[in-house]
């Protein structure tokens, strides 16, 4: 039995290891088209290029894992199949569930291993990402401005003729459009300059523009409305002139991003228990601070002291508004709504603060989550896919790759789903993170129980095929 464990092992780890390689590959080169943005014309070295793939890489797994451990599984049991060793091991007493044993061992330490690269080794490479991305600028300061071409950065549209030295911070002819506040799309301000040279420190998140010899023009709107077909204008010569541009602006996708906002994929089990912790707390104060303002802000409080009732029966009339003018009547309805338009719209602002630090948890708990999702997709995956193979007894990379995408598909487009409508608060974080594989689970088992009984399952597309037989009938 040890020498068909082994040979059943042997044959799974090798496609396993075929088909990961295969596939993680494809999907760097989906990383590498995503941000071929970041990383085209920028006069990048191909040692960053690596670093930064480098960095994505164990972000990847989690996606290319579950696949591959069920392509590689219908593909190996599709060839025992297809090729009668099933057979000879059932004439020889040996079940399906007894082949299975040394592989689902395997498959333990695979979830195991897989938890802890989710645990420690994607947080890890996710903050040296995210802060590599942010911090690139600082190293190869010119990379965001091409030549020959107007390059966004912030405030501002650069253009150069041509870069030199040796980071490329040596800039020749050198055209700015400043971008206005007033109107979107309008430059009324554009800088000509000779030469410039880009000034950086990796310290400080400040990058100095330094231009020399060149001209400053500036639009100038006139109060009068007949005065604007003029189109009046103020020019003025520089021997230096100094930009200062905040070095986040020189990756658009760096600080502005929700991924870099949020730490949740940086952190292991440990620190986001500790977070979450520390999170709900906070909003549950803020909601009970929130709560204590708002009934302060209508009265009641007050009106509900002995004291206040007391003195409210001998001296309030019962229709105190009829006691007033007209016109001291306008004032305090008047304040009356203004009072109920504040406090509106302070509910709303509230609203909005407090559904965006509910995403915040939501998130932290979809993170924590995840880690013990791709360590139970595995086995998922691999009783998804053992008892398939053995069913369609079919080997190679035909038919398994169909069933194979279909269910990594339906499992990840049920997650990706899931995700999304916990964040909202739409269901609760568990059951969105764990959607898929509470789905899918009867499949494995319905799967596994007609492998191990020998019963088979044939698609019919009758339904499909009949109708237009009968709408077009062969000829005798």
């Amino acid at each position: 039995m040890k020498i068909l464990d082994k040979y059943i092992l042997k044959s799974f780890v090798i496609t396993f290891a075929t088909v990961f390689v295969i596939l993680f590959l494809i999907f760097i080169l989906q990383t590498v088209w995503l941000f071929i943005g970041e990383l085209a014309g920028k006069d990048l070295d191909l040692a960053l290029i690596v670093k930064f793939l480098m960095f994505k890489m164990p972000s990847i797994v989690p996606l290319v894992l579950p696949l591959s451990i069920v392509l590689a599984s219908i593909m190996t049991f599709g060839a025992f199949a297809e090729n009668y060793e099933f057979a000879a091991m059932k004439s020889a007493g040996i079940s399906l569930q007894r082949a299975m044993r040394g592989l689902s061992i395997f498959i333990l330490v695979l979830s195991v291993a897989s938890f802890a690269f989710a645990n420690n080794v994607i947080p890890y490479a996710e903050y040296k990402f995210i802060n590599f991305r942010k911090n690139i600028a600082q190293v190869k300061p010119a990379m965001a401005i091409a030549e020959g071409q107007f390059s966004d950065i912030g405030a501002y549209n650069i253009k150069v003729d041509k870069k030199s030295g040796k980071n490329g911070n040596q800039l020749t002819g050198v055209t700015i459009h400043k971008k206005s506040n007033m109107d979107v799309g309008n430059n009324g301000t554009v800088i000509k300059a000779k030469s410039g040279e880009l000034i950086s420190n990796e310290e400080s998140s400040i990058l100095k523009l330094v231009l020399n010899d060149g001209y400053y023009y500036e639009d100038v709107i006139p109060k009068k409305y007949e005065d604007r077909k003029k189109v009046p204008f103020a020019k003025s010569s520089f021997k230096k002139y100094i930009i200062n541009i905040d070095l986040s602006k020189l990756n658009k996708a760096d600080v502005n991003d929700e991924s870099i906002t949020n730490t949740n994929t940086m952190l292991n089990v440990g620190e986001l228990s500790y977070t979450l912790d520390s999170l709900n707390r906070s909003y549950d104060k803020e909601v009970i601070s929130f709560a204590d303002n708002i009934y302060q802000r209508t009265g009641i409080a007050a009106l509900k002291k002995p004291d206040t009732l007391a003195a409210g029966k001998e001296n309030v009339p019962a229709d105190l508004l009829h006691t007033f003018g007209n016109h001291e009547k306008s004032n305090i309805l008047k304040v009356a709504a203004s009072n109920i338009s504040n406090t509106n719209f302070t509910i709303d602002g509230s609203k909005m603060e407090m559904e965006d630090k509910i995403k915040n948890i939501n998130n932290h708990w979809i993170a924590l989550y995840d880690k013990f999702v791709i360590a139970y997709a595995c086995f998922l995956m691999f009783f998804i896919g053992a008892p398939l193979g053995a069913i369609i007894r079919k080997g190679g990379l035909g038919l398994p790759i169909v069933f194979a995408i279909l269910i990594f598909i339906t499992f990840h487009f049920i997650n990706t789903f899931g995700k999304k409508l916990a964040q909202e608060n739409g269901i609760t974080p568990f059951l969105g993170t764990w959607m898929s594989s509470i789905i899918l689970t009867p499949l494995a088992i319905v799967l596994t129980y007609r492998a191990t009984n020998d019963i088979s399952f044939t698609i019919n597309f009758d339904w499909i095929t009949v109708p237009f037989q009968k709408l077009f009938p062969k000829k005798e």
